[in-house]
């Protein structure tokens, strides 16, 4: 029963002898900091006014507007003019070819076939070989064969420029030796 009794009692006279050691020492730490307080003194520099702000004046009124886009209508128009390259634009309705599918930098040439005196062309796309022919389609820029050599295919595209007419274009795909 004793034993229940001290714990309490200890806590309790503990309790009590720490809080009367922390007042005396508050009030000289108060009276410090308000000692302190009355001796500093902020120096606040004083701040230049303001500089006038003159907005700049654009004098270019009845110029020519150099981010206008009719500018650049005018000029396209007179290359489209000038060029008159006769391209015409790719047949939308042709059968497309499963390597149209893949653009052309994902194409591999991997190799060359002769069969009944015609050289094919060996393409590799995803780990899949197809053999190709010339007059064959391959990559999304309507990519012609037009000649197949023992280590090169070259292709003629058709694509579209930025004034949205047709030009050609030479690529080639060249055989890449495999890696060990």
């Amino acid at each position: 029963m004793m034993k229940i009794l001290i714990r309490p009692t200890v806590c309790v006279m503990l309790t009590l002898s720490l809080s009367a050691c922390g007042e005396a020492e508050e009030t000289e730490l108060k009276a410090w900091m308000d000692a302190e307080q009355k001796q500093a003194k902020a120096v606040i520099p004083k701040i230049n006014p303001p500089k006038v702000y003159t907005p700049f004046s654009y004098a270019g009124k009845g110029e020519i507007e150099p981010f206008d886009p009719a500018k650049l209508l005018v000029v396209l128009a007179r290359l489209k003019a000038a060029s008159g390259n006769g391209i015409q634009a790719p047949n939308p309705d042709r059968p497309r070819e499963a390597l149209e599918a893949f653009p052309l930098d994902s194409l591999k040439m991997v190799g060359t076939i002769e069969k009944n005196k015609m050289v094919y062309g060996l393409v590799q796309v995803d780990k899949t070989v197809y053999q190709v022919k010339l007059g064959a389609y391959l990559g999304q820029n309507y990519g012609l064969i037009t000649k197949i050599v023992e280590g090169e295919i070259e292709i003629k595209e058709t694509v579209q420029d930025a004034a949205g007419d047709w030009t050609e274009r030479q690529t080639k795909l060249e055989l890449q030796e495999a890696k060990k």
